[in-house]
């Protein structure tokens, strides 16, 4: 089988991608898979050293406020479907596949008007503006959420989950007491993705000095942790500025914070980790929120909104949850009801039905 696959931008697209290619190359030793990603973003850098082909396109996303950026980009864009034509028509795909990011478009629009045959995959409840104007020619959708159904042709639309969560099962685990921290204490990790959040971070700066009754891990992004390096913590609360292996630290986590992306939320699926969601206000069409949502109407997860975060609303709904003991049993039995088939052989398996 001869793949192109195309995500990029956040680790919430790439990674999901990866786990597919991991998943076709375990399956089919003869497979040939090209990358196409971003010049200047994290897939650049990521890709390759998982012995994958990269070829780089430039393009930029859109500006609410940057009208001559969007003018330049939209030349870009004609420019770049014009360079992935060739880049297909030379490898010959079977299928080209779109796993999230703008960078997307011009792949698969190239595609599309080749009449190559095209995947795309959905991770949000609410779907992006690339996936919405690649739908209609797109020969399969999978989504991530069963709610996410209703915006794409039901024919050619199936559910699949997110792919993320896969990896997050194999990843070692690190114990507290590797982290030197009581076994005996419940264990919140805080984290606002691998960037971190300046807004979630002003306010961590006088909830962290506060004691508490249960062990805390705050990741801070590494833009973010020098304001939190020289700070004199209390006992059993430890500070990163980023936490490499960081699915192996959910194994020991009693209960976590943080954002509501989709690859965090697939690795909560998957590792059945109680959570409390603080849904980043500041992404498109909100999406944040309703996938958030979508997991607090099943059971399986709180949600704080960040215009009601301070010291107090965080510290005052950890020790509540903590404490009860039938709710946190609750969440991780709901967890339990969730997609049990890995989504990259039930999208894999989709793939080959139509080649």
């Amino acid at each position: 089988m001869k793949v192109i696959i195309s995500a990029g931008g956040t680790g919430g697209h790439i990674y999901p991608a990866l786990a597919i290619i991991n998943t076709m190359r375990s399956v089919d030793k003869n497979l040939e898979v090209l990358y196409i990603g971003t010049h200047n973003r994290m897939e650049k850098d990521i890709v390759p050293t998982y012995d994958i082909p990269y070829i780089p396109i430039e393009i930029y996303g859109l500006s609410k406020t940057k009208i001559f950026r969007n003018l330049k980009n939209i030349f870009l864009i004609r420019k770049q479907i014009k360079k992935c034509k060739q880049i297909i028509q030379d490898f010959k795909p079977d299928i080209v596949m779109g796993i999230g990011g703008y960078v997307t478009y011009p792949v698969l629009k190239a595609a599309q008007d080749l009449h190559v045959k095209t995947f795309i995959h959905e991770q949000n409840s609410i779907p992006g503006k690339t996936n919405k104007l690649l739908a209609k020619k797109a020969t399969l959708i999978g989504v991530s959420f069963k709610e996410s159904m209703k915006y794409f042709p039901p024919a050619k639309t199936f559910y699949c989950g997110n792919p993320c969560g896969e990896k997050a099962l194999t990843a070692p685990k690190i114990s507290k007491s590797s982290l030197k921290l009581p076994v005996t204490k419940p264990l919140v990790v805080i984290v606002m993705g691998s960037l971190g959040s300046m807004t979630v971070n002003n306010i961590m700066k006088e909830y962290i000095l506060q004691e508490k009754d249960y062990s805390l891990v705050y990741i801070t992004g590494k833009d973010y942790y020098d304001d939190f390096k020289n700070l004199k913590l209390p006992n059993h609360t430890l500070v990163f500025p980023f936490m490499e292996n960081l699915p192996g630290l959910l194994k020991s986590t009693d209960l976590l914070i943080t954002r509501a992306g989709a690859s965090t939320i697939s690795e909560i699926e998957s590792l059945k980790i109680p959570s409390i969601f603080i849904p980043s206000p500041y992404v498109a069409n909100n999406h944040q929120y309703y996938n958030a949502l979508d997991l607090q109407n099943r059971g399986c997860a709180l949600i704080l909104e960040e215009k009601d975060l301070n010291p107090h609303t965080l510290d005052t709904l950890i020790t509540k949850t903590l404490k009860d003991k039938d709710k946190l049993n609750s969440i991780k039995h709901n967890l339990t009801k969730q997609l049990s088939t890995p989504s990259s052989e039930i999208i894999l398996n989709k793939i080959k039905e139509v080649i």
